[in-house]
This record gives C-alpha cells, sequence and structure tokens, in this order.
C-alpha cells in the first residue's frame, strides 16, 4: 500500500486476534507498530514475534521496530502515557487503530451497572480517549494521520442480550462520522471497519464447535466467517495514501450479513 512505509502506528488490544493481525500487516507495510495490550503479555510478545517474521527478512537490518506498550485504555492516564512513551521512542504517531474491545452477555434486564459501565469505557470511551491524545499530538505538529475504528456488524444489527456491546459499537459509528467531519481539514481521516462474523479467540465458542459454526455460517450471505487477516487488509488499506480520499466512513467487512440475509430467498411479495 503506497504512504505506510516509515509511519507509527498505534494498535489497541493488538495481543490476539484482529488487533494481532494488523499489528502484523502494517509491520509488513513497513510501518513501526505500537502493541497495545491490557494484560496478556504473552500474546503481546507473540504479536510482536510475528509481525518482525513477516516484516524483516533480515531482522540486523530491518526498517521496522515495534514496542509494546501496557495500558487500559478505559483508564485516561493509561492512555496519555501510551502516547508519550510512543512519541518518545518513535518521534511521532501516523495511524491509530482502536482494536481494543469487550463483550458481555445479559438480558437487558439483568445488567448491572458495573458491567454495563466496563464494556462502554472500553469500547466507546477508550477509543476516544485514544482518538483524542492522537488528534492532540498531530494538531500540535500540523500532521496529517488516519484514526481507524474496529467497530461492528452491531453498530447496525441490533444484538439481544449484547446491550451495552451493541450501544458501544453504534456510538463508535457516530464518533467516527463525527470526528471526520470536524478534523477533514487539518488532513486527519477517520474512518472504520465493520467486521461481521469472523474466526477469532473471542468467538471460539462457535469457532471450535462444527456445529455451531455451521450455523452461524448459515446466516452468512457468503456462506462462511471472515478471517482476521481480511479485516487488517482493509485497515492497511484505510491507513495508506491509496484512501486518501476517504473519510467518516464504515466498511462493513461481513460476507453480505448486512443485506437482510433472510431475504436471500424470497418469502413475501
Amino acid at each position: 500500500m503506497k504512504g505506510l512505509t516509515g509511519k507509527t502506528a498505534l494498535i489497541t488490544g493488538a495481543s490476539s486476534g484482529i488487533g494481532q493481525s494488523i499489528a502484523i500487516r502494517l509491520a509488513e507495510e513497513g510501518c513501526n507498530i505500537v502493541i497495545n495490550y491490557r494484560s496478556d503479555g504473552e500474546g503481546a510478545a507473540d504479536t510482536h514475534r510475528q509481525a518482525m517474521e513477516k516484516a524483516c527478512k533480515d531482522i540486523e537490518v530491518c526498517g521496522v521496530q515495534s514496542l509494546l506498550v501496557q495500558g487500559d485504555v478505559s483508564k485516561e492516564e493509561d492512555v496519555v502515557s501510551m502516547v508519550q512513551k510512543t512519541l518518545e521512542r518513535f518521534g511521532q504517531l501516523d495511524i491509530l487503530v482502536n482494536n481494543a474491545g469487550v463483550q458481555t452477555d445479559s438480558p437487558s434486564e439483568a445488567i448491572d451497572v458495573d458491567s454495563f459501565d466496563w464494556v462502554l469505557g472500553i469500547n466507546l470511551r477508550g477509543s476516544y480517549l485514544c482518538a483524542r491524545e492522537t488528534i492532540k499530538h498531530l494538531l500540535a505538529e500540523n500532521r496529517t494521520g488516519s484514526i481507524i475504528n474496529i467497530s461492528s456488524v452491531h453498530e447496525v444489527i441490533p444484538r439481544p442480550q449484547y446491550l451495552s456491546y451493541s450501544i458501544s459499537k453504534g456510538g463508535m459509528g457516530n464518533m467516527t462520522k463525527t470526528l471526520a467531519l470536524e478534523y477533514a481539514a487539518k488532513g486527519i481521516r477517520v474512518n472504520g471497519i465493520a467486521p461481521g462474523a469472523t474466526v477469532t479467540p473471542i468467538n471460539e465458542a462457535w469457532t471450535e464447535d462444527p456445529e455451531k459454526q455451521a450455523e452461524v455460517e448459515s446466516h452468512i450471505p457468503m456462506g462462511r466467517a471472515g478471517t482476521s487477516e481480511e479485516m487488517a487488509a482493509a485497515v492497511a488499506f484505510l491507513a495508506s495514501d491509496e484512501a486518501a480520499y476517504i473519510t467518516g466512513q464504515t466498511l462493513f467487512i461481513d460476507g453480505g450479513l448486512t443485506l437482510y440475509a433472510d431475504f436471500q430467498e424470497p418469502w413475501s411479495a
């Protein structure tokens, strides 16, 4: 992808799944990567190892570097520290990928406040805090940049018993548009991707069970779940100069899941 070599990218929640694949892909494209993790230091180290193997034929002369940074994105002080460490190491921050996310399931009438606040704190508040600190840096240095929010098809598809998650992703969609409009004239692009059913560790409840996976995939017009590498490819595109005229958009990567899949075969006039 054009324009990625030499850039610095911060990826939150990059110790596994989609975040890990994004970090690896951006390293392959020539970005220095900052791998944020909250508690899975071993997973973050694995992301670093895989990224360096993919990006560097000769580790001794490789131009790509990575930095591991622990931090809880829902905590303002952690986010400020994370960005500061990025700038101390690389002197710049060009790309932010807001990937960190959690979910809990419960009947909506039974959700306790602490659980509700935890999901919104990481998924929505955390994404805003990371975007805020990135934008402050870009404005102070008069630099252009790209922010990419990892949303979900549940930005638009209601998900009963996952109310806090659905709310957080709906809010993320509006945040993407609002920040994109506010900072477009400054050369700061803000976009998102909305994955559908994706084979990642967070979804192992159905990816590890052939019958459950078949049930999930029966609702997808393309007949299969997506991969984290497919999500990472879209992020690389949106972060690159190839997408220089795109801002305020959320790209749904879902195998057609948001196309009202139940209407694939006509059942009414």
